[in-house]
Formats: structure tokens, C-alpha cells, sequence
């Protein structure tokens, strides 16, 4: 008699293959997270990919979690101010902006050109937050 059935294992490696990626690691990293809630990178990748399968809600949820962690990370704080800006959370979404680049984040380039930030980039300011610091000329 085995000692195991072969058809569970083949069927559940056949489920796991056909299965997205993203779908995998949302499932895992919850598991992570009930073990470890401010494991950073995995609340960083957490939110990517909750965002990413549209659970733009969830995402939220992980960002505030994040910034939380981490109260002194720019990034962490851009991340959360594009999620506020996609849930059309504009002035949340302004407030968060401005956090993250007084913290440090300086990538004002990409800052115009984000599409997650389209409905805070024509703000009056958004436009000042860039001539504040030097992200467009006056």
C-alpha cells in the first residue's frame, strides 16, 4: 500500500502551475502577515500586488499599515498618497504627497507622469508641492 496518493499531489501541483503568480503570493503573504504583521517588505509587496489584482481598497489598507511601521519612509508614505489618489481621495492623497517629499522622495520626473496620481496632477496643490521643492520651475 503507498504511503501516499499521488493523484492529490499531481492534482494540486496542476492547480498550483495554472494558477497566477500574483494570486499565489497574495494567499502567502497574508499567511506571512498573521505571522508577522510589520514584516516591511512583505507589506511593500503586499500592497503591490493587491493593487495589482484591483483590490485598490486592500491595498490601502497595507499601505497605512506600512506607514505606520515605518513613519519615516518617503516611499512608503508616495505608495500610500497614490492609493489615496486612485481611490480619488484627493486631498488625503495631497496631505500624503507632501509627507512623502518632505521625508525625502525627490523623484519628481516620474511624480508628473504617474498614472496613479492623474487625478491630484492638475491640483493647484500638487503644482505648488512642485515649485515648493523644486520639482518645476516658477
Amino acid at each position: 500500500m503507498p504511503l501516499f496518493n499521488a493523484q492529490p499531489v499531481g492534482s494540486a501541483i496542476t492547480a498550483l502551475s495554472e494558477r497566477p503568480q500574483v494570486d499565489f503570493e497574495v494567499e502567502f503573504f497574508d499567511r506571512v502577515l498573521a505571522q508577522v504583521p510589520d514584516y516591511v517588505e512583505v507589506l511593500r509587496a503586499q500592497a503591490s500586488n493587491l493593487t495589482l489584482k484591483g483590490r485598490i481598497r486592500e491595498g490601502l489598507k497595507v499601505d497605512q499599515r506600512l506607514v505606520e511601521t515605518r513613519p519615516r519612509d518617503a516611499t512608503a508614505h508616495y505608495n500610500l498618497a497614490c492609493r489615496y489618489a486612485v481611490l480619488r481621495q484627493r486631498e488625503l492623497a495631497l496631505k500624503t504627497l507632501r509627507r512623502a517629499v518632505e521625508l525625502g522622495y525627490r523623484d519628481f520626473r516620474y511624480m508628473v507622469r504617474d498614472s496613479d496620481l492623474a487625478s491630484i496632477q492638475k491640483d493647484p496643490k500638487f503644482l505648488e508641492l512642485l515649485r515648493d521643492y523644486g520639482g518645476i520651475a516658477s
